[in-house]
């Protein structure tokens, strides 16, 4: 039996982080969650960064990216094109199933 201890916050959709809770929940400095945003991997709302508030999509995406810096050794512009390859993926598998779900 796999005794691996998994943790995790569960967030509405419509939940929104600061850079702060954002930056917590990576364990990562609020540097780093600012260099996600000049690549253009998350995109905060708000124009000043001391009001920047981040959707819940954007934890999964921040944790994404540190996996595949850790894990992988990639670099942020790796990182992005990683995660745009991803989303373009889940579009089609939701094409696919509609168009199953359609026959």
């Amino acid at each position: 039996m796999n005794d691996e201890i998994l943790n995790g916050v569960l967030l509405d959709e419509d939940c929104m982080l600061t850079l702060g809770e954002l930056s917590r929940a990576c364990a990562m400095h609020a540097e780093w969650v600012m260099e996600l945003v000049d690549e253009g991997i998350l995109e905060p709302r708000g124009t000043e960064m001391a009001r920047w508030q981040f959707a819940a999509p954007a934890l999964h995406r921040a944790r994404t990216v540190l996996h595949l810096q850790r894990d992988l050794g990639i670099n942020l512009s790796g990182a992005a094109l990683a995660l745009e390859l991803l989303d373009e993926i889940q579009d089609l598998r939701q094409q696919l199933y509609r168009l199953n779900s359609s026959c």
